[in-house]
Parts: C-alpha cells; sequence; structure tokens
C-alpha cells in the first residue's frame, strides 16, 4: 500500500525570480481557465487524449514545457468535473497555484533550495525555509513526488509530495475507538474476545473552541446589522473563529497520535464508528445541535487512519447502532443514568461499553475478512470493504494471488 503526505514549505525567490515566478503562475492559470472554457459546453468531458490533440500545440508556442501541458489537462478536467458534479456554473479560477511534474523541478534536500521549470525553458531558484520537523521525510523511506506552487498574500508555498510504499501487518489484536465530546474512550481486545486494556483519553478542544464561537456570536448580536463593516469587529471575530479552529485540528492531532501509539503497542486493528450521517441527522435537541456543529470526530479518524497507515496498521469502520445499549460480555446491564450503567454489579460509563461493542463488531468484521484480500477504506460501506478478485482465466496470476493470501493471513 501506499501512502502519501504533503509538506507545505515556504520559499523566497531571488531578485528577479518572483517575478518569473508569478508570470508563470498567471500563464497556467488563463491556459487552465482557456481550456475549462472551451469544454465546458460540452456534452461529455474530453479524455486527456483528445485534449492532447486540441491544445497541445497551442500550449506548446506559449512556452509550456511537455509536462506542464499534460498537468494543465488534468486540472482542467478536474475542476470541469467537480463543478458540474455539484451543479455549479462555469467556474473562474483566480488563484495562482500551479501543478509541477517530477521531470520540471530539481530539489536538494541538503542545501534546501528547488529549482523549478518555466515558461520558455526558464528555469529560477527558491530558498525553502525548512521546518524541523519535516526531517521525517528525509530518512530515505520517503520519495518525493508532484509539487504545487501557489503565490498568495506575496509569499510563496510550495507544497512537496512524498510517498511510501508500507506492509500491512497482521493484526494480534481489536481497539475500539468511542468518540465523545469530552473523551475518547477505547478498549482493546485479543483475537479470542478477551477484555486486554480500557482506557479515556480526555478531550478538551470542543469545550474551548464552543466558548470562543459563542464569544463570536454574542459579538456580533450587538452589532446584528452593521458588524460586516467595522474593522475590529470583524478582526476580533475572525482571532477568535481561528483560534477555535486551530484548537480542534491541534486536539485531533494529538489525539490520534496517542490512538496510533496504543494501537502500535498492542499491534491491534482500530476499529471505528461509520458516523458518515450523523451531522445531516436532525433529531436532535438545541444544545446537542450546537455541539455537534464544532465536534471533529471525522478529522479525529481521518487523522488516525493515516497515521496509522504509516505504520502499516489498519483501520476499519463498523455500523454504530446501538453499541451503548446492548451488554458487550453477556452479563445484565443496567442504566443508572443517561452516562452510567451496571454492568454485572459493575459501575462502569457508556462509552466504555460503546467502545467495548465496538471492538466486538471490529473483531467479527475481521474474521469474516480473513482469507481474502481485502483493502479497508473509509469510503467503502459501513460493513464491506472493497475486495479484489483475481484472475480465474490466469493460472499464475491465481497462484500468486494465493501465496499472497496465505502470507498476509499466516
Amino acid at each position: 500500500m501506499r501512502v502519501l503526505a504533503t509538506a507545505r514549505v515556504e520559499a523566497v525567490a531571488p531578485e528577479g525570480g518572483e517575478a518569473l515566478l508569478i508570470q508563470f503562475l498567471k500563464a497556467y492559470r488563463d491556459a487552465v481557465q482557456y481550456i475549462v472554457d472551451e469544454i465546458w459546453c460540452l456534452d461529455d468531458i474530453p479524455s486527456e487524449e483528445k485534449l492532447h490533440r486540441m491544445f497541445y500545440s497551442e500550449l506548446r508556442r506559449l512556452g509550456f514545457r511537455a509536462h506542464h501541458v499534460s498537468e494543465i489537462y488534468r486540472r482542467a478536467r478536474e475542476v470541469v468535473e467537480a463543478t458540474k458534479k455539484n451543479n455549479g456554473s462555469k467556474p473562474v479560477l483566480k488563484k495562482l497555484t500551479a501543478r509541477i511534474h517530477p521531470l520540471d523541478y530539481k530539489i536538494d534536500f541538503n542545501a534546501k533550495t528547488l529549482r523549478i521549470a518555466v515558461l520558455n525553458d526558464q528555469w529560477i531558484e527558491l530558498k525553502l525555509k525548512w521546518y524541523k520537523y519535516l526531517d521525517r521525510y528525509l530518512d530515505g523511506s520517503w520519495r518525493p513526488g508532484e509539487i504545487m506552487v501557489s503565490y498568495r498574500n506575496n509569499k510563496i508555498f510550495v507544497y512537496i509530495t512524498f510517498h511510501k510504499d508500507v506492509e500491512l501487518t497482521t493484526p494480534r489484536a481489536v481497539m475500539g475507538v468511542d468518540i465523545n465530546f469530552n473523551n475518547i474512550t477505547y478498549t482493546v481486545l485479543d483475537l479470542n474476545s478477551n477484555l486486554i486494556t480500557i482506557g479515556v483519553i480526555p478531550f478538551k478542544g470542543l469545550e474551548r473552541a464552543l466558548h470562543l464561537k459563542k464569544l463570536a456570536e454574542e459579538l456580533q448580536e450587538r452589532f446584528p446589522r452593521s458588524w460586516r463593516f467595522i474593522k475590529w469587529v470583524r478582526r476580533v471575530r475572525g482571532r477568535w473563529l481561528n483560534k477555535a479552529r486551530n484548537i480542534l485540528i491541534d486536539s485531533a492531532h494529538r489525539i490520534s497520535k496517542n490512538l496510533v501509539e496504543i494501537a502500535k503497542e498492542y499491534s491491534a486493528l482500530i476499529v471505528f464508528e461509520d458516523l458518515d450521517k450523523l451531522k445531516e441527522n436532525g433529531n436532535s435537541s438545541y444544545k446537542l445541535s450546537w455541539e455537534k456543529s464544532l465536534w471533529c470526530y471525522k478529522r479525529i479518524q481521518m487523522f488516525t487512519e493515516y497515521k496509522a497507515m504509516v505504520y502499516g496498521i489498519k483501520t476499519i469502520y463498523v455500523n454504530p447502532s446501538k453499541t451503548s445499549k446492548k451488554s458487550p460480555n453477556g452479563k445484565k446491564l443496567r442504566f443508572i443514568n443517561y452516562r452510567y450503567v451496571e454492568l454485572g454489579g459493575v459501575v462502569t460509563s457508556r462509552d466504555v461499553v460503546a467502545s467495548w461493542n465496538i471492538a466486538l463488531r471490529g473483531l467479527e468484521k475481521l474474521k469474516q475478512m480473513r482469507g481474502s484480500w481485502v483493502m479497508l477504506s473509509p469510503d467503502s460501506s459501513a460493513d464491506k470493504g472493497m475486495r479484489t478478485r483475481p484472475n480465474t482465466e490466469n493460472p499464475k496470476a491465481r497462484k500468486i494471488y494465493l501465496q499472497l493470501t496465505t502470507a498476509i493471513y499466516r
């Protein structure tokens, strides 16, 4: 399995180089806009091969390199497909952003410099403002791919894509994770459904973010008609909302890192609830809807899934129905209040019961998947993975498939 990572680095151009870069970015944007305008009214979006026959010679005469042209095709098709899928009007591109093929740039990680090919086979050199945490991508296991160069607010940003191949490990345990408003509860079971450990990770980010959102809304209520036109009100409101966003992102990173460390310790499969339609559910009280507005459960799941994938740890999603209302070990379950329950004479929280049931459902799903090559993805349905079948008409492919299956699940 291939893992992708994108690192954002600010760059500085030498004297005269910034003007060349801006000229190239404007020409790149205008070329993408030109192709978008030409193919927008067509019933079927042309393939890249057809776009090549239609626009290659014209774009080459403008000074673009061959790989620049191919990236322009791809970008234009992506814009048109996404806009028509959302039933939008014809897009108008304004941002100065260009996607650069690996053959059109040269990067020196020792000198922290980046050379980019622009119009008419000219090259400009950028000095990268390197950050220490980016050294993790220089250990030899990561390889750079295509990059994206952007110019906004008089600053140059370079987005470098790294990729590496990882092998998925065979799980020796299952970890069910229940994400709540103020904590994340996890339960680890072995493959025989025996309890290994239960833990709780506090989550204070949502409470702090909601407080900042409330301050911003109270400020708007003081100036209900004119807050958009008062400079200091817009500045204060924006500062509070940006701080709330940063708190949620930092909290999600911290929690996902802790979950992956626990999964690594027990070699556990991570099991989440499939909560895709939670926010669309309108059967909620005002307070619950207020909390759900900033609840970053999806971000926590996404961050955890990516961090786990880097270490070859699998992540799956199960049906969340009645996970906190069913006894996980067969003992009598009695509800004390909305938060606490009595399970076989032991008082515990509903979060523990939910995480335990999530782990059991993940274990059941893991046993169903054994003996087949399964790629797990949050984009797949809640109860089924994507299964690739061997080509039965090719004996060699069948043999390789069986060897891979035996090696993975031995």
